[in-house]
């Protein structure tokens, strides 16, 4: 038999596996998250711009991108986890930071119900408490913010006027290090006064953009960036209650 015909049989093999496996995974229920941005944070051609993102509940099946040694190594068993889930045709690199925090608090939800242990702490005593907390009782920051059809919002201030975006986690992982900040105010400024040009942007930044201008952009970006409020109201030690905040952990996928 001729090599060809083999290698033609393997992937035929290869490709019916895969059809089966489509074809399985279509059965099982999905849900649609709703994201913390609206979805104003991505271009009008994005299916993400609906505010909303498809993705299917997990099984056992799943475990084992969570449990990869290679993946938990890397850092990456999460990502993986993640992009396994998605049915919306999208990446998870195209999204921002809290639209993916969204995501994995859903697949956790679904995947292992909501009740999420937790260590706070009684502001009256300072002492630390282990609750139980209800991932459904989880709330959106306010993003009140209105973009344009390419996903990108205006600061203005002392003369200059910006158009900026939210940056997905891609682009984040684009800055480096030894320029974070500049970097940062580069990938994230789309438009100065009038002029879309990367190298007009670049110039602006590195020769013309006060610290003090460069602060005020980016407090702005940050305390408008859109996500989930990570407090919640708990019980304390003498019947009342509380606000405290709370940190997800590496155990956040487990019991």
């Amino acid at each position: 038999m001729p090599m060809t015909e083999h290698l033609s049989d393997k992937n035929l093999v290869q490709l019916a596996k895969q059809q089966y496996e489509s074809s399985q995974k279509s059965t099982i229920p999905t849900v649609l998250v709703s994201l913390p941005s609206k979805g104003l944070v991505y271009p009008a051609s994005s299916p993400l711009r609906s505010g909303t993102i498809e993705m299917r509940y997990m099984t056992a099946y799943d475990e084992d991108i969570l449990t990869n040694s290679s993946y938990i190594r890397a850092g990456v068993a999460i990502d993986n986890l993640l992009r396994a889930l998605i049915v919306t045709n999208v990446s998870i690199d195209d999204l921002v930071v809290g639209d993916k925090d969204a995501m994995i608090i859903a697949a956790r939800l679904h995947g292992y119900g909501p009740d999420y242990a937790v260590v706070v702490t009684e502001p009256n005593t300072n002492n630390k408490l282990e609750r139980v907390l209800n991932l459904q009782d989880l709330q959106f920051k306010p993003f009140e913010l209105q973009s344009n059809e390419n996903g990108e919002f205006t600061f203005k201030d002392s003369g200059i006027d910006i158009k900026f975006k939210f940056l997905c986690k891609r682009e984040i992982e684009s800055l480096s290090v030894e320029h974070a900040l500049s970097d940062f105010l580069r990938v994230s400024i789309k438009e100065i006064n009038g002029t879309r040009q990367q190298s007009d942007i670049d110039n602006f930044v590195r020769y013309q953009m006060t610290p003090g201008q460069s602060k005020k952009l980016r407090t702005y970006i940050s305390n408008n960036m859109p996500g989930i409020k990570l407090d919640a109201e708990f019980q304390g030690e003498n019947g009342g209650t509380f606000t405290a905040g709370f940190q997800i952990g590496p155990d956040f996928f487990w019991f």
